[in-house]
């Protein structure tokens, strides 16, 4: 589907508003894969939006609700742009704005592309992928830690939710525009991995060898699966080193999203230090 044929900026009162029911209704997956749209909610993840030049469809401002630098600097970066900013009543932005977290700015933006052939990581890459992980907030917590944590790049593999949901884009506190990130079928993120010889480090329950005696320098990808499913067969090849987290309670198993924090900064650590010795 094509752009929006948007071209002026509205006051808008009434939540049943055509404009207002069309940006509402992209909470909903199949929405936005029909259109290639999709909804930031929030000040700081707008601005993060626009410092990486994400493209703004249309933007909906409620003054009343506007607080903090981070929603100062979105809405005039919003009025340098292109697109239409609709000035919206606190009746009709309620059915925009989700949850108890309201800051009076959401945008209708273009979903970034996610190729993975448009990936070009460094020769030493830090990559972490995701396998069928299905809960934004998990998603978007692993996109924070990768980015606290200077890693080169996030995977989705055969995922179960959009790297774009408005849940992830706020759980990410924005770094979703930021960190280079891509979705595709495990085994074409499989291939992607050995064409560019970069070594596999499976996270599973039953693997024997600690994730503390794993070397993670170099190019390397840690991989982990959903919690209720783990990781597929697909990554039990002969070059992938399946590496586990001691658990010492009754628990089998922690949040995939504190896995991912865990090893990311393991990761961190263990390169920093090469890095060092190397000086």
């Amino acid at each position: 589907m094509g752009p929006r044929q948007v071209t002026r900026s509205l006051e808008i009162m009434s939540p049943g508003n055509p404009r207002i029911k069309a940006a509402a209704v992209l909470r909903d997956r199949r929405q936005r894969e029909a259109t290639g749209l999709t909804v930031i909610d929030g000040a700081r993840e707008l601005r993060r939006a626009l410092d990486a030049g994400v493209e703004v469809v249309e933007a909906f401002v409620c003054d009343t609700m506007l607080a903090g630098e981070d929603a100062r600097v979105a809405l005039t970066g919003l009025h340098a742009g292109d697109a239409p900013v609709h000035q919206v009543s606190p009746l009709a932005f309620a059915k925009l704005a989700f949850g108890n977290r309201s800051e009076g700015l959401v945008a209708v933006i273009r979903a970034p592309i996610l190729d993975l052939a448009r990936l070009d990581p460094p020769a030493d890459a830090l990559v972490i992928i995701i396998e069928g992980v299905e809960k934004p907030g998990n998603v978007g917590a692993v996109l924070r830690s990768a980015d606290g944590a200077g890693a080169d790049a996030v995977i989705a593999a055969s995922p179960r939710t959009d790297l774009f949901n408005p849940n992830v884009i706020r759980a990410s506190a924005g770094t979703v525009f930021t960190m280079p990130i891509a979705s595709a079928p495990t085994d074409e993120v499989l291939a992607w991995l050995q064409d560019r010889q970069i070594r596999i480090l499976a996270a599973r329950v039953d693997a024997t060898v600690p994730y503390t005696e794993a070397d993670m320098t170099g190019a390397v990808a840690l991989v982990l699966g959903a919690e209720d499913t783990g990781l597929t067969d697909g990554w039990t090849t002969p070059d992938a080193q399946q590496i586990h987290l001691p658990m010492r309670g009754i628990a089998d198993s922690l949040n995939v999203s504190v896995t991912a924090a865990i090893l990311l900064y393991e990761a961190r650590r263990q390169r920093d230090r090469h890095v060092e010795k190397a000086d």
